[in-house]
């Protein structure tokens, strides 16, 4: 008789000749290769996927045979889509597993047969969260594409038998556009084959069904696959599909880039600006400026078109409304400083700071600006209430409320890049130094307060001098020591002097001369990392003056369908593009000097730049 244990063997084995006379055993038994008996019980594993997990050499002879055996047992297609049902591979099929072993034959073969190629593994082995893992997308179309199988992604797109749908979405909502960003790791190798993949489903599927706009589908948190490249950081990918651009006719309409003219080493470019602009809900550079735990995030703000965007964005209204804004600030210092009385002005200030956190919800989180407005927030309850205490923290509120001046500096390119690096080196190295320092600081705190003599006959006189038995007087002498200011006394209630000299000495060893030119040095690396860096951080603090300003009354929207972008390339001679919207750049200046002279304004096109001998 045939038993599971035998099947799998045979299976293992890649041995035909052990299924001789299973047809006969099923049909006189009545039973079928899916029978219960005939499955892993713990994890509903079938003899077809035991043969498909034992290929040798891309080959197992079992495979034909039992599937031969399950079409004449009238159970072809319920044995060909068993799944796994255990909780770590639950919903793999056997062409989840002939793909993932690279058999393009036995893919072909279990798609004739009727095999399911929107058949999902979602098996917490499959999440994105899972540890020990692969999160491929679930679908066999999405697992192929992130292996780097373009055969089988063209034969599962293309076959007469049954087409897989690139839309269907896994249970993250992601396609398998989505998923070629998530494998993508900014690598060369990785992001070249990952930009071909990718190009290549984009265009399959547009000849095969051109209604749909496959890269306009978004996930459960509502990101497109470049909106996802953005959040994830994955730059290179990110590029290629900024600067993405078909020859072909019938694909033109895929590009995001179109070549207008070229002239020489000067080329100029329509790009595409949809979910790019801060018009849409979730944009691009809103993703990319707001997200400060996007890796990249500088060095992307230098791909076209977002660089010539942010430019055109800063002289046309940003730099204005930073100005007015700041204008503002000065007049409201001035106005309520000088016309009203301390109450009107608790008051006026009070009703401002409720104002922005009902509206401005988003920005609250600043942490200067919501100390200073909880403050005074406090303070305003305090003096009401006739406490004294409200004094002091008014002036907390007021030094607090002049650094946020600090915000307005982001104006200037020279002033600016101050205030990020004194941000950088506050929130890094200076937090890690304090980390480190306390450590030290009450570890030999607490040892110089041990050596002390507590017994009554050794204690001191004159209670009214502190003494080392106080662990607030020794943390703050030892900090002295820090600082260069301390004085290298002791008291004669020291048990051991020679040990109380060693700690001293070895605190200062390891504070003051070690760990301060640690953090000097660290410091003197982090401004030379941030000034190479000036320039994109730059224009992410420009990007986020007008952003904050968008929330007022005062709305300034610019909107582009299409970019126009002039670029010099010496390395890469373009004259021989395929494709050409204009064959003369000089109309398209014409045009536009003609405009500028006859409004007096600028075009907003950027100058044709000529190379100089």
């Amino acid at each position: 008789p045939f038993t599971r244990e035998k099947l799998f063997t045979a299976a293992s084995q890649g041995d035909a000749a052990q299924l001789h006379g299973l047809l006969d055993f099923l049909q006189l038994h009545r039973k079928r290769l899916t029978s219960p008996e005939f499955k892993d019980e713990s994890n509903g594993k079938t003899v077809l996927l035991k043969a498909f997990l034992n290929l040798k050499d891309g080959r197992n002879d079992t495979i034909e045979v039992l599937m031969d055996i399950a079409e004449k047992t009238l159970d072809s297609e319920s044995f060909i889509n068993a799944a796994y049902t255990d909780p770590s591979y639950k919903g793999q099929t056997a062409l989840h597993v002939a793909i993932e072993r690279r058999a393009l034959h036995y893919v072909e073969l279990l798609v004739q047969k009727g095999a399911d190629v929107q058949a999902k593994a979602s098996g917490t082995f499959f999440q994105r969260n899972a540890k020990l893992g692969f999160y491929f997308g679930e679908l066999p179309l999405s697992l192929a594409a992130c292996t780097n199988q373009p055969e089988v992604v063209s034969f599962l797109l293309e076959n007469p038998h049954r087409r897989a749908d690139p839309t269907d979405r896994d249970s993250q909502g992601n396609t398998v556009l989505h998923m070629l960003v998530e494998i993508a790791d900014d690598s060369a190798e990785n992001t070249e084959t990952v930009a071909e993949m990718y190009d290549k489903i984009l265009v399959l599927h547009h000849k095969l069904n051109s209604k749909v706009q496959l890269e306009s589908m978004q996930n459960n948190e509502g990101l497109t696959p470049l909106k996802l490249a953005v959040k994830l950081g994955k730059i290179g990918l990110f590029r290629h599909m900024l600067n993405r651009e078909f020859v072909a006719e019938e694909t033109r309409q895929l590009s995001r880039k179109l070549t207008e003219w070229v002239y020489g080493p000067v080329h100029s470019s329509l790009y595409d600006m949809s979910d790019m602009d801060t018009d849409e809900n979730n944009s691009v550079l809103e993703i990319i400026v707001f997200g400060s735990e996007i890796p990249n995030r500088p060095e992307m703000l230098q791909i076209e078109p977002l660089r010539s965007l942010l430019q055109d964005k800063w002289q046309r209204f940003a730099s204005k409304l930073l100005f007015l804004s700041s204008m503002f600030v000065v007049f409201c210092r001035l106005f309520l400083s000088s016309m009203f009385v301390v109450f009107c002005r608790l008051f006026l200030s009070s009703m401002f700071v409720v104002f922005c956190m009902l509206f401005l919800p988003g920005h609250v989180l600043r942490v200067c600006s919501f100390l200073q407005a909880a403050l005074l927030l406090l303070c305003a309850v305090l003096y009401c209430c006739g406490r004294t205490e409200y004094v002091g923290l008014l002036v907390l509120s007021l030094a607090l409320a002049w650094m946020n001046v600090l915000y307005y500096t982001r104006g200037s390119r020279q002033l600016g890049i101050y205030n990020v690096m004194m941000q950088r080196m506050i929130l890094g190295d200076l937090l890690h130094f304090l980390c480190v320092y306390i450590v030290l600081l009450f570890g030999f705190s607490a040892a110089v307060c041990t050596l002390i003599d507590d017994s009554p006959g050794g204690s001191p006189t004159n209670d009214s001098k502190p003494s080392y038995n106080d662990i607030g007087f020794t943390t703050l002498e030892l900090f002295k020591f820090t600082i260069g200011m301390g004085d290298l006394e002791f008291t004669d209630h020291v048990q051991n002097q020679t040990v109380f000299y060693v700690l001293l000495i070895c605190y200062i060893v390891l504070t003051y001369i070690l760990m301060l030119n640690m953090l000097i040095a660290l410091m003197g690396n982090t401004v030379e990392r941030i000034k190479e860096q000036s320039q994109t951080i730059w224009n992410l603090q420009v990007e986020d003056s007008p952003a904050n300003s968008c929330y007022l009354t005062i709305v300034v929207i610019l909107s582009y369908l299409a970019s126009i972008m002039t670029e010099i390339n010496w390395k890469k001679w373009r004259s021989d593009v395929g494709v050409k919207l204009k064959e003369e750049p000089a109309g398209q200046l014409t045009t536009a000097r003609t405009e500028e002279e006859t409004s007096g304004k600028s075009s907003g096109v950027p100058s044709l730049l000529f190379p100089v001998a």
